[in-house]
């Protein structure tokens, strides 16, 4: 039986700037199993509903953030979600319990190609060592992490190549 799935997208033009997060978005939400959430069209101030996103956790067995990766990191509002929702005694510490069991994952596009993500490439680390800050999450709250879905070089992505991506995506998301 597939995993029960949440994918919190944070891109703040999902509709009018992005081609790949669209895409992988709207890939998702075509399954049954999956529950889409665009952040950024749900809190368009910022002000994040802390017991909303908590009982769609609580409701998931498997949490994927969406996003464009930006300056090695995520859109300012996933920390804000971060900093927020997952609250101590909730997701965390001796009473937080809220991610045992459930997987923990990160579905990134770069606007970069993967050559870039090399030791020797311009960018001088690889993908997971840019993305230990959420694996390091993902620990701290006793979630599992699951191997990060990549769609590298979305500045020059064909429609070929980005149809393929959602595919692939669309059958990770389905287990």
């Amino acid at each position: 039986m597939a995993k029960k799935t949440l994918v919190l997208v944070f891109h703040p033009g999902l509709n009018t700037q992005s081609h790949v997060n669209k895409t992988l978005a709207d890939a998702a939400a075509e399954l049954d199993n999956v529950t889409v959430r665009d952040e950024y069209a749900l809190y368009p101030d910022g002000k994040i509903d802390v017991a909303a996103e908590q009982a769609a956790i609580e409701a998931a067995d498997r949490i994927v953030f969406q996003f464009p990766l930006w300056w090695f990191s995520s859109p300012a509002l996933l920390k804000t979600w971060e900093d927020e929702v997952l609250q101590h005694g909730w997701a965390y510490g001796s009473e937080g319990h809220a991610f045992e069991g459930k997987e923990f994952q990160v579905a990134v596009s770069t606007g970069s190609p993967e050559a870039n993500y090399q030791p020797d490439g311009a960018n001088k680390f690889v993908i997971d060592q840019v993305l230990v800050p959420f694996q390091g999450t993902a620990n701290y709250i006793s979630a599992t992490w699951v191997k990060p879905f990549v769609t590298f070089g979305a500045f020059g992505i064909t429609d070929e190549a980005l149809a393929e991506a959602a595919k692939n995506y669309q059958a990770l998301l389905a287990k």
